[in-house]
C-alpha cells in the first residue's frame, strides 16, 4: 500500500486523522478537512490475487502489492503476543486487547488486504459517554464505582472479520403427537394421534460476520452484532488514519467451521417453527448441506475501553457503527444479598397469600 505517512494535510503538512462524525480526514494542526476519496490515488496500485494460503473455496481476495505496506508498522504486545497494525506516528503504546505495553517491531509484513471496511460512526467522546450511560440503572452496581473507577484506555480498532455468504439445504425429520379430549355424561375420553413429519428446503445466509482475531473473545464480538454489512465500502487506507487495525490470525477455514455451527443452529430453529399445532414434537434427525460458499475479508469498527477500580481491570466494547455497548460490571455483594433475601421473602409471601385463597 502507499505509505500511510502520505496522509498529511495538503495545506500545512500536519498529520490527518479520520473523524467519525464528519466522515472526513481532519488535520490535527490546522483543522483542515478532506474527503477520503481525495486520497484514493494512494491506493491506486492495490493488487488482487487468489487466496492460495487460505485454501478456501475459489475466493479471489485482495493482496498487498510491492511497496504498499511501507508506511505501516507492526506493534507486538509483550503479554498476549498480538500483532496490531498502525502507522509510524501512532502514539499509543499499549495493547488495545490486554492493556499491556506494545513494542514497535518494524515494518508491517502484509497478509491479505481487506476487501471492505465499515468506517467508524461514533468517536472517542461518544464511546466514553456510552460507558457512563452503561453504569446507569444498574441496581447491583457498587454506588462508588462510577465516581472512583478511572478510564485507563479508550482505543478505536478495526477488528478483522470474515464475512460469509452461503446457500444451504436443510432436511429434518420429526415425530409428533396430538392429544384430543372430550367427555359425555359418563366418561372422559382422550385420543392421541401419532405423526411422522418431514421438512426440507433452502435457506440463504448473507453477511455472517465471524471474528478473525483470536485475541478477542468470540462471545464478546458476537454480542456486539449486528453490523450493517450492506454499508461496508471498498477498503481504502484513509479510513485507518488515527486508528489501530488488527491483523487476522484466525484462518478462513477456522472461521468457516464456526459459521457452519451458527447456521446449523439457526436452520434448526427455522425448520422447527414450521412444525406447529401438536401437543408434543421431537426432532429425530436433521442435516444441513452447504452450497456456493463465499468469504470476504473486512475490517469492522470497535471501541475498546478499559477502566480500573480497586486494582481490578474491567473491559468494555462498543460497536463503532451502531453504538451498541457491552461489558461486565462489578457486583455489590451486600446489595445482591439483600436483593436475594427480598426476592425470597416476596415469593414466600405470594405463595402464602395464594394458599389462603383455597382454604
Amino acid at each position: 500500500m502507499a505509505n500511510l505517512n502520505e496522509y498529511k494535510c495538503r495545506k500545512c503538512g500536519g498529520a490527518l486523522q479520520f473523524d467519525a462524525n464528519s466522515k472526513k480526514l481532519i488535520c490535527l494542526y490546522c483543522d483542515s478537512a478532506f474527503e477520503p476519496y481525495e486520497f484514493v490515488d494512494v491506493d491506486s496500485s492495490l493488487g488482487s490475487g487468489y487466496d492460495e494460503d487460505q485454501g478456501f473455496l475459489t475466493e479471489v481476495s485482495n493482496t498487498w502489492a510491492d511497496g504498499e505496506t511501507d508506511g505501516l508498522c507492526s506493534y507486538i504486545c509483550k503479554s498476549c503476543g498480538g500483532e496490531i497494525i498502525g502507522d509510524s506516528t501512532m502514539a499509543s503504546t499499549s495493547c488495545p486487547y490486554c492493556g499491556n505495553p506494545v513494542v514497535v517491531m518494524g515494518a508491517f509484513t502484509g497478509m491479505l488486504k481487506p476487501d471492505y471496511i465499515v468506517p467508524f460512526k461514533f468517536d472517542k467522546a461518544q464511546a466514553m459517554k456510552a460507558l457512563q450511560n452503561h453504569f446507569v440503572g444498574k441496581a447491583l452496581l457498587p454506588k462508588v464505582f462510577k465516581e472512583e473507577s478511572k478510564i485507563q484506555e479508550v482505543k478505536g480498532i478495526y477488528v478483522p472479520y470474515w464475512i460469509f455468504n452461503t446457500n444451504t439445504y436443510g432436511n429434518y425429520k420429526y415425530s409428533a403427537e396430538k392429544d384430543e379430549t372430550w367427555s359425555d355424561s359418563k366418561y372422559r375420553y382422550k385420543k392421541t394421534s401419532y405423526y411422522k413429519l418431514y421438512r426440507f428446503g433452502e435457506l440463504n445466509f448473507k453477511g455472517i460476520p465471524i471474528n478473525g482475531s483470536g485475541k478477542i473473545d468470540d462471545r464478546l464480538m458476537e454480542s456486539l452484532e449486528p453490523f450493517d454489512i450492506n454499508r461496508a465500502i471498498p477498503f481504502q487506507t484513509a479510513y485507518l488514519a488515527g486508528y489501530f487495525a488488527d491483523k487476522y490470525d484466525v484462518e478462513t477455514q477456522v472461521g468457516w467451521e464456526r459459521t457452519k455451527e451458527r447456521i446449523a443452529n439457526t436452520a434448526e430453529v427455522c425448520f422447527s417453527k414450521t412444525v406447529s399445532g401438536f401437543t408434543r414434537v421431537r426432532q429425530e434427525s436433521g442435516s444441513v448441506t452447504f452450497n456456493d460458499k463465499h468469504a470476504d475479508y473486512a475490517l469492522l469498527p470497535v471501541w475498546l475501553l478499559t477502566t480500573v477500580w480497586k486494582g481490578e481491570t474491567y473491559r468494555f466494547a462498543m460497536n463503532g457503527q451502531t453504538g451498541k455497548f457491552v461489558g461486565d460490571l462489578p457486583l455489590d455483594q451486600k446489595a445482591h444479598a439483600l436483593w436475594f433475601i427480598l426476592m425470597t421473602l416476596g415469593v414466600a409471601l405470594a405463595s402464602f397469600l395464594i394458599s389462603l385463597l383455597f382454604i
